[in-house]
Order: C-alpha cells, then sequence, then structure tokens
C-alpha cells in the first residue's frame, strides 16, 4: 500500500437537504428509486404478454411492504437480535438504520406469493418477471450503501481503491485508508443481472421456461454475494473469526433453492410457461366505454 494511501476519497455527504424536519438522503432516494422505474419496466413487459399493466400498481404495493417489512426485520433477527429482544419496539425505528437484502428476498418472495394467490397468477410467472425489476432495485440500493459509505470492503492496493473517511467503524489508527469499493461492485453485477434477464425474457416472453429466470437470478445474485462477502468488512462483531459470515451462511440457502428452480425449469408439461390473466384487451376495452355503459 502506498504511503501517501492512493485511492479515490469518497467524502460524499449522504444528505441532500433539510426541508424543515425532514432529511433528504440520497438512501432514501435510492432506495424508492427503483419502485419508480420498476413500473415502467413491469408496464412493458405485462403488455408485451397481454396482460393488463393495472396489475403493476397492485403488485407494486405487495412489494413495497413486502422490501421494507422483510428488510428491517431481517436486519433485526440476522444481525441485532439481542437488540430486538431488549425493545421490540425498535424495529419500528427504521430511520435509525438497518436493513437487510437477505431478509428483502423472504419478504419479497412472500409479497409476490400472496399477489399470485389472491390474483389468480402463476407464482413462477410472477417471480420470473418481478426478478427483473429486483435486480435494477439491487443496483439502486447498493449505490445508496455508497452515498452512505457503508458496508466497505477490506483494504487493497488496487488501483481503483476508494477511502472512506465517513466510515468511522473502519478507520485504521484514524486514517482513512484504501478499501475495496465492494458497493460498486455489487451494483455493476445487478445491473448485468438486469439486462441478462431482460434480454432472455425478451427472447421468450409468453414462452418463457417456468422458473428459468428466478431460478438463474437467485443462483447468480447470491453466488455473487457469497464470493464477495470476502472481500468485506465483517458487518457485525460475532462474525469475527466465523468461517463464513452472517451474508454468506444466508446465500447458501438461497444458491440451492435457485439450482432446484432452475433445474426444474420448463419441465412441467401441464404447465411449463407459468400463467397470467391474458386481460389486457379486455381491460383497454372497459376503459374505453362512457361510464354510463359500464
Amino acid at each position: 500500500m502506498l504511503p501517501f494511501l492512493a485511492g479515490v476519497t469518497w467524502n460524499v455527504d449522504p444528505v441532500i437537504a433539510h426541508l424543515g424536519p425532514l432529511t433528504l438522503r440520497w438512501y432514501g432516494l435510492f432506495f424508492m428509486l427503483p419502485f419508480v422505474l420498476g413500473t415502467f419496466i413491469l408496464n412493458h413487459i405485462y403488455r408485451s404478454e397481454r396482460t393488463s399493466p393495472q396489475w403493476v400498481d397492485v403488485i407494486t404495493i405487495y412489494m413495497l411492504v413486502g422490501t421494507i417489512v422483510g428488510a428491517r426485520l431481517g436486519h433485526m433477527l440476522f444481525y441485532d437480535f439481542d437488540a430486538l429482544v431488549a425493545d421490540p419496539l425498535v424495529v419500528f425505528r427504521i430511520w435509525q438504520g438497518g436493513l437487510a437484502s437477505h431478509g428483502a428476498t423472504i419478504g419479497i418472495l412472500l409479497a409476490c406469493w400472496l399477489f399470485a394467490r389472491n390474483n389468480k397468477f402463476d407464482y413462477l410467472w410472477v417471480l420470473d418477471r418481478i426478478v427483473i425489476v429486483v435486480a435494477l432495485g439491487g443496483a439502486c440500493i447498493r449505490t445508496g450503501n455508497l452515498m452512505n459509505s457503508e458496508i466497505v470492503g477490506k483494504p487493497t492496493d488496487v488501483p481503483w481503491a476508494f477511502l472512506f473517511p465517513r466510515d468511522t467503524e473502519h478507520l485504521i489508527a484514524g486514517v482513512a485508508v484504501p478499501r475495496h469499493p465492494t458497493q460498486i461492485y455489487e451494483a455493476l453485477f445487478c445491473v448485468f443481472l438486469l439486462v441478462l434477464l431482460y434480454s432472455m425474457w425478451n427472447r421468450t416472453r409468453e414462452r418463457t421456461p417456468r422458473g428459468q429466470l428466478f431460478g438463474l437470478f437467485v443462483v447468480l445474485l447470491f453466488t455473487q454475494r457469497f464470493l464477495g462477502e470476502y472481500l468485506k468488512e465483517n458487518q457485525v462483531a460475532f462474525e469475527d473469526g466465523n468461517l463464513f459470515n452472517q451474508g454468506q451462511l444466508l446465500s447458501i440457502p438461497l444458491i440451492f433453492v435457485g439450482i432446484w428452480v432452475l433445474w426444474r425449469a420448463g419441465k412441467d408439461p401441464q404447465n411449463p410457461y407459468g400463467y397470467a390473466p391474458r386481460d389486457l384487451a379486455e381491460k383497454e376495452q372497459e376503459a374505453a366505454l362512457p361510464r354510463t355503459a359500464r
């Protein structure tokens, strides 16, 4: 490592602005961005498969609740269980920070299952399309982590290293040292997943093998997560000295789930592509009618 600590100094203020009692943060912006942009992607996908885009508004609500609740509960259960036991109400203090991507994954899976069950969609059909948006969400969230100077990598002398002076928890002798910008690594990998999954869907659309996109997404994302943890600093003290940290342990079962779903993709002769209401023409015709004729 060079004596003058070569690298990109990342000292961005995580706060965008203070508006009276409200504080606008970059992380909050990037957290909400995929819910906005994702509606355009899902609208295009649903329309292309003759499914009414009105369902996009419905599933977006399910996804928003599932992501926030799952991420917060996941953090408290997987990383800060003692604080949860000491004060169960801490789970509602989301402004204090603490969201876990594995918890968000579980929340999204449950939210999609509820949406599919309540609205007569095939569960894997829903997941195969939603993972395209989730990949976008992953890129945005990791960009938000970068703006917060959190989830930093281990010290390194690579020429693209970043220094994070705002991350006081990982200063060495009070000084920021060059580290792997692991937030950027993961954000770029999620962009790659977004392009890959959308390209695969665009080739097959209604004939996309049931479970193929979801299975591939889970295997690739959590394999990258497992390997990428070797470049990160541990997030909590109890991970120190363990063979695998918490993120790796939580990724392993998801990788196996993804492998199983991928192996089974499209093999059900009774339902090789999944199903969804093909109601676009019906909804458009209904919307075109005068109110008195409905």
